[in-house]
């Protein structure tokens, strides 16, 4: 089934199509990208992880056309940060 993965930061994005067995996890998922080895600041067990917005669990079966998203720590000041 065709899933995709997606994770931001303030410089890059990306997003990864990728055909997974049905099955398949939220952990999967992100394991099948290679996001892990791309990004190596990423860390599941700080990171928190959703399906199009909303917060899943890595244990989180997903369905033919999900967008896996791993989101990034919010910095409390990011707001002033991105004005300067």
């Amino acid at each position: 089934m065709i899933v995709s993965c997606a994770f931001a930061r303030a410089t890059t994005q990306v997003w990864k199509n990728l055909d997974v067995p049905e099955g398949a996890t939220v952990r999967d998922v992100i394991e099948a990208s290679s996001l892990l080895d791309q990004f190596p600041e990423i860390d599941l067990e700080q990171n928190k992880v959703g399906i199009f917005g909303a917060l899943a669990k890595l244990e989180k079966p997903v369905k033919e056309g999900d967008r896996v998203e791993i989101y990034r720590p919010i910095h409390p000041e990011a707001e002033l940060l991105e004005k300067k």
